[in-house]
């Protein structure tokens, strides 16, 4: 697979296309319902798979998966306790 360009190969969706159709899924069930919070959930929905995937991907090494992840490793760990994940 080619990383160097922004292409989705056919009969893929992208990670933003599921989220959109995820949250237009979300506002349909709530039949008309003022959600709140909706920032909060979403990261959070995001976040856990992300970290599960990337600490996975770097053989459960906090500072390789912080550096793939572009974040500090103290910001790292703090999110994997905040989801459960050690």
């Amino acid at each position: 697979m080619n990383h160097d360009n922004n292409e989705t190969p056919p009969n893929l969706v992208t990670i933003s296309e599921c989220i959109r159709a995820n949250l237009e899924k979300f506002f349909h069930d709530l039949e008309g319902e003022h959600p709140k919070a909706i920032y909060d959930m979403v990261i959070s929905a995001v976040e856990l798979p992300m970290l599960e995937v990337i600490m996975k991907k770097a053989d459960n090494n906090q500072t390789v998966a912080s550096e793939m992840l572009g974040i500090n490793r103290n910001t790292l760990r703090k999110k994997l306790q905040q989801h459960g994940l050690i």
